[in-house]
């Protein structure tokens, strides 16, 4: 498996609004998406960090590179203070 993981500061009071942005994703069929998990991380206001895994990094590199991707992106942006901190790689392990 391949993904990323990405530092956010959300924008006070967008955090309800993030949430249901994500929620719309549930309805997407992107190929090779297993999922995504979104920490909100203790003693750091608005700071999260989103775990996002796909089948192969092929996978992830088509949806990454796509228009309706791009799309996406711009709407989770603009609940975000800034730029996400990406950090991109193989995933070695996952458990259950």
């Amino acid at each position: 498996m391949y993904g990323t993981i990405a530092r956010l500061q959300v924008k006070p009071g967008m955090e309800a609004n993030l949430q249901e942005e994500m929620k719309s994703y549930e309805r997407l069929n992107i190929d090779g998406y297993v999922n995504t998990t979104v920490y909100k991380l203790d003693g750091k206001p608005n700071e999260y960090l989103m775990a996002v895994a796909f089948r192969d990094k092929a996978s992830y590199e088509k949806n990454a590179d796509s228009p309706d991707q791009d799309k996406r992106y711009q709407r989770f942006r603009a609940f975000l203070a800034g730029d996400p901190e990406w950090n991109d790689g193989e995933i070695i392990y996952s458990g259950k």
